[in-house]
């Protein structure tokens, strides 16, 4: 096999009705994985990669396919990058109490999934950074479907990098002292596009 045998996949979208076969025959559908690993939307990895997802879709950047480990989240059709960070009150697990809420902001080494390199240098690469805070305390109601269960903040990138250059990690009531947009999801694109302004 050949080095160009090994390039990056062409990823194309599925809509769930893709069957899933053994010798020739239908044993599954690739929606009835999906529903059987990502219905727990409350964990935290998934939570994340849904608030990707809710960011992405306010911002009309839902085309393609989202890159797993990329060295920003979102790419918007403006050439916005976008990071996005998520946290919630209540988990999926049993709880002794609330969690304590706190956003990961620690400058990473970029990778780059057409070249499968590393950049050495740690840095925040997009331009804004959306906060998604899934704010709802009940637990017997929480839906992370429910966009009035979210509460977005949304900071120019600059501004962590001139107050919190290295800092790994914010909890909200620093964050608020940034003075950040905070909006519900009717809110984000503007907010976003607010942010984004003279950054590129």
């Amino acid at each position: 096999m050949s080095a160009a045998d090994l390039g990056p996949l062409v990823i194309t979208r599925r809509n769930g009705s893709e069957p899933i076969r053994a010798s020739g025959e239908t044993v599954g559908r690739l929606g009835e994985f999906w529903s059987w690993a990502c219905s727990d939307l409350a964990n935290n990895t998934l939570r994340g990669v849904l608030a990707e997802y809710l960011v992405a879709t306010a911002l009309g950047a839902t085309t393609g396919t989202r890159t797993e480990w990329d060295s920003v989240d979102i790419y918007t059709p403006e050439e916005w990058r976008v990071e996005v960070k998520s946290t919630a009150y209540l988990q999926s697990w049993k709880q002794s109490e609330p969690s304590k809420i706190s956003f990961n902001i620690e400058p990473t080494s970029g990778w780059d999934p057409r070249t499968n390199t590393t950049s050495v240098e740690k840095l925040r690469r997009s331009d804004v950074y959306v906060f998604c805070l899934l704010h709802h305390q009940d637990k017997q109601t929480l839906n992370p479907l429910d966009l009035d269960q979210w509460t977005f903040y949304v900071l120019p990138t600059r501004v962590l990098n001139e107050r919190c250059p290295s800092q790994k990690s914010i909890r909200p009531s620093s964050l608020k002292r940034l003075n950040p947009l905070e909006t519900d999801f009717t809110g984000l694109r503007k907010a976003v596009a607010t942010c984004a302004v003279g950054t590129r």
